[in-house]
This record gives structure tokens, sequence and C-alpha cells, in this order.
């Protein structure tokens, strides 16, 4: 069973295969690429937050995506402020579940954030297991996770990813086996299932893999969701994480268009 109590993806979002759109902000102030005011910065995330909302995503994630190339963790306390900030004014304006996720593997940051703003869960890239990233080499943490979680008495819910995006496992572990250690030996609430990078479908064959390995676990597709291929997806997957085909010609640093996101859902409509 994963996390303490078995969860269900309804009871966060009231549907039970739900879209979840991204906040992808632009850089932040004090990071490498870091040229905007922040006020600039909060006004893009407001409207895209808004654009997805009233396009009918089921929730978002607040992402700090701007910030290449990352630190693995800690993140800096100006990072925090700004994501808390920005987290807290799109959470007085759209009323569906948020997330957090701090690039690239921040998840003790994204608890205090998400405890702070009222946010529903996190994403965690690096949750259990050993990965080798750009940026370095990546440990899970999951026991000071939830050790931290617990410390905060926080209800937030920790969405882990297997075999994260950008990074490669140490060592040739079947993705069966990092399901089941990742949902009933960390407690993670839920999988998450990506490509090799951003923007790029998983493998499906992989998917199926997944959750059949935790049946009673949720199981998200992460990245590469498009409505030409999201139905198939959700013949196995509880549901998606959708960022890139939001955003005008798909380039993240464009704005989210609500147009791509009504076609999306339309989708997600008639074919549920």
């Amino acid at each position: 069973m994963g996390g303490f109590i078995q969860m269900t993806l309804t009871e966060i979002f009231g549907v039970p295969k739900p879209i979840i759109g991204m906040v992808h902000l632009l850089p932040l102030p004090g990071s490498i690429r870091g040229h905007c005011p922040l006020s600039e910065i909060l006004d893009r995330a407001v409207k895209d937050a808004m654009e997805l909302a009233e396009g009918g995503v089921h929730g978002i994630i607040v992402e700090n995506i701007g910030d290449l190339p990352f630190r693995l963790s800690p993140v800096e306390p100006h990072t925090i402020s700004a994501m808390t900030l920005i987290a807290h004014e799109i959470s007085r304006r759209i009323q569906i579940p948020m997330g957090i996720n701090v690039l690239r593997n921040d998840a003790r940051a994204a608890l205090a954030i998400a405890h702070t703003v009222g946010a529903r869960f996190i994403r965690v890239n690096i949750y259990s297991g050993v990965m080798i990233t750009s940026h370095g080499i990546a440990i899970g943490e999951s026991e000071r996770i939830l050790a931290y979680r617990k410390f905060l008495g926080a209800s937030v819910k920790i969405f882990a990813d297997i075999l994260v995006k950008h990074a490669f496992p140490l060592g040739d572990p079947s993705i069966e086996i990092l399901a089941q250690e990742t949902a009933y030996r960390e407690l993670a609430d839920a999988l998450i299932v990506s490509g090799v990078v951003t923007g790029v479908e998983p493998s499906l064959s992989e998917l199926i893999k997944v959750k059949r390995a935790v049946p009673d676990v949720p199981v998200l597709v992460g990245s590469g969701a498009k409505p030409e291929n999201i139905l198939p997806f959700l013949q196995y997957a509880d549901g998606a994480i959708v960022g890139t085909f939001f955003h005008k010609g798909e380039i993240l640093s464009n704005p989210v268009e609500k147009e791509r996101v009504l076609q999306f859902m339309e989708v997600i409509k008639t074919g549920l």
C-alpha cells in the first residue's frame, strides 16, 4: 500500500483521472538566467494558472523550470521565498488543487512551501534510489522527506517520479522493482512515469508495467501528453501531468494558451 493510508486521486482532485497543468515559472531572481523583476514573473504565473483553470484542468503544479541549470538541493532561500509568494498569489485566484515542485530535487523546500500556502501535494523527481543527472549524482531521501512532513504536521501528499526525465539510474533495476520499492517501502503516495526528457511521452509498455506492479497506487503520466495520445495512456494511467502542450508553440518560455487547454480537455470529456 502506497503512503501511510491508501490514497485515491479523487480525494484531491474530485475526479478519478485528473489532468494536472504545469505553471512553469520564468527564471526567478537570483537564478543564473534571472533577469525579470519578480512582479513580471508573478503576473505571468498568475495568468498561466488562470488560463489552465479556466480551460478546465483539475489541478496545477507550480515549478521553477526557468532556473536552469539547477542545483540538486537544497535551493537558496530566495528561491523558496519567491515560490512561496507566487504560489500564495495563485491560490488566492483559483480554486483547483495545487502542487509544488522545487527543481532540481529540493523536496523539503517543496513541502514547506506547500504546507504554508495550502497546496495539496508535491512532486519529487528523485525520491528514492540513485540517479545520475547533468547536475551530479542525486540520492533519494525518502525517510528525511517523510520525517519532515511529520514534523510539519502536513497533510501534503508525495508524488514521486520513477526514472525521472533528464536522469539515468545507477545500475540497471527493473522499472517494476523501482515502482514497488518507491510505493511500498519508501511510502510515496503516487508515482509518475515520464519520457526521457521534457515533452517526450513515456513508453506505454513501461507505464503498463508500473501500473501492474503497484495496482493499488495512483500512477500518472508525467510528460509528453497530447490530445492524440492521452486516451490510450489513460486506459492504464490514473491521470496525467501536462506542461509542454499547453504552451504557445509548445515552447515552455511562452505563455499558456487557454485554447490549447480547452482542446485537450475536450478530448478528455468526450473520450473518457
